[in-house]
């Protein structure tokens, strides 16, 4: 197999600003859930990504519309990326008929084909199956799309990963597993679920690289991204890119997280993917005080109108409760 290569990349300073709207927007959108959830006024759970905004932004940034992604409940800002408007996605998380599922599901389980996007399960681990079919469809067709799948260290330990893996490997397949190692399944640390250090190292038995990075640099993530989607598209099959991150709420808006100390929580919140890039912009004279209270307000905008929308949408129809239902 081909070895990971660093693939060399050169963003203009409206790409590099373009992401860190991207890493704002993400990061105000689950924000304004997180609060709106403990006000009683969303209706889906609410799984957060704060924190791990970096994976999103650096995994999504280089794909093409043709592309699919198979997210986990945690990637809300993957949908926003592919190209669903936040005023929709905002009303998929009130149960509204503006939503994707039009009031019918959680946003767990919404997806938007059209826009490359297939909608997840409850089940860990049961999206990466999926993704490898996707991918072998890609490969029959002889295009060179590809599909990213993201899935937790914890749905590494299940045999649906295994499946999918070996099976990916075994085909060559046009898949880049994107592994969110956020240090805790639910509630059980990683340490106590696997013998090993790194997810990645899971892919030498399948046949195909695997690398471990920081997944609170958005730039380190893009590169190992790049480079795993360039392997795919040119038929040198799967690559895992493990993202070693934290996410700063616990497993939903209604766990606590006592299973974690206050202490680790400020050590991860240190290395904060926003300041992180915010500083490395500005010392490269890309971002000043102006571009940053623009983008912000921006955002601001953005989510408020988000907001307003799907409050005052309708709410589903109780006859069309089976609509588009298929047994």
């Amino acid at each position: 197999m081909p070895p990971i290569k660093r693939t060399k990349f050169k963003l203009a300073p409206e790409q590099l600003l373009e992401m860190f709207y991207w890493l704002k927007l993400i990061r105000a959108f689950d924000e304004r859930l997180s609060i709106l959830v403990k006000q009683g006024k969303v209706r889906s759970g609410v799984y957060t990504g704060i924190g791990q905004e970096a994976i999103i932004v650096g995994t999504c940034y280089g794909l093409r519309k043709e592309d699919f992604i198979c997210p986990l409940h945690r990637d809300l800002g993957s949908f926003l990326m592919k190209g669903v408007e936040p005023r929709v996605m905002m009303s998929q998380m009130f149960g509204k008929v503006t939503g994707l599922s039009k009031g019918r599901d959680s946003a767990l389980h919404s997806g938007v084909d059209e826009l490359g996007i297939f909608g997840n399960t409850s089940m860990l681990g049961s999206n990466l199956p999926v993704a490898a079919g996707l991918a072998l469809t890609f490969k029959m067709e002889k295009t060179d799309n590809v599909v990213i799948a993201y899935f937790g260290e914890g749905a590494s330990n299940t045999g649906d990963f295994h499946e999918a893996l070996n099976f990916a490997g075994v085909q060559q397949l046009p898949v880049v597993f994107i592994c969110e190692n956020n240090q805790y399944a639910y509630s059980v640390p990683s340490e106590k679920s696997m013998a090993i250090d790194d997810v990645a190292d899971r892919a030498h038995g399948y046949g195909f690289d695997g690398v471990a990075i920081n997944g609170n640099d958005v730039l380190a993530v893009y590169q190992a991204t790049l480079g795993a989607l360039a392997r795919a598209r040119g038929g040198d099959g799967p690559t895992l890119v493990e993202c070693k991150t934290y996410r700063w709420h616990g497993h939903s808006e209604h766990d606590k997280a006592f299973y974690r100390t206050d202490e680790e929580l400020a050590m991860w919140k240190s290395r904060d993917p926003i300041p992180t890039f915010t500083t490395y912009l500005r010392t490269r004279h890309v971002l000043d005080d102006a571009k940053q209270q623009e983008i912000e307000g921006k955002v601001k905008t953005t989510i408020d109108e988000a907001v307003d929308f799907a409050m005052n949408a309708a709410d589903p129809a109780p006859e069309d409760a089976v609509t588009d239902l298929y047994a």
